[in-house]
């Protein structure tokens, strides 16, 4: 069996675990009064796990492969992609997860975006300011006054 079908196979488990969880478990503690609701707690749990172990099954069955396509990723060849670019991305990531709460939400998420455009290839340094600041402030806004979510926009040294 192929790699990706041994991938979509352990996917199609963790699915079933997930919406097995959604489906039969999530739902028992709920208030009476929220029993009543069209929409519960588990509802978007429910429709994602509908929805991945339907992508497994697509990749297990191999109806995603109706013919071969030229472009497709060869995993025996990896040394042949960019695989710096993509570790590098990831070790991006790493680096936002552990500076988001020291150096602020607006500071951290503007320096991931410009230096993750950077990577890719990006090198008009004024759009990348402009896009990255915009973004960040944008997202800040609507998680923190439309949805009510506490983000800590600056450094704890600056009193974030």
């Amino acid at each position: 069996m192929a790699l990706d079908r041994w991938i979509a196979l352990i996917l199609a488990g963790v699915c079933l675990t997930y919406g097995y969880t959604a489906w039969f478990t999530m739902d028992g503690g709920l208030a009476p009064f929220m029993q009543r609701n069209p929409i519960w707690p588990s509802t978007f749990p429910k429709t994602l796990s509908i929805i991945g172990l339907a992508a497994s099954l697509v990749i297990l069955l191999g109806l995603e492969k109706a013919e071969a396509r030229e472009g497709e990723i060869n995993y025996r060849r990896l040394t042949d992609y960019n695989l710096g670019q993509a570790l590098l991305l990831l070790g991006l990531m790493v680096a936002y997860a552990l500076c988001l709460r020291p150096l602020g939400f607006l500071f951290s998420t503007a320096a991931f975006l410009m230096l993750g455009s950077f990577i890719l290839g990006e090198r008009k340094y004024l759009v990348m300011l402009l896009v990255s600041v915009l973004a960040t402030g944008i997202v800040w806004y609507l998680v923190q006054q439309v949805l009510g979510i506490y983000l800590r926009p600056l450094p704890d040294f600056i009193g974030g």
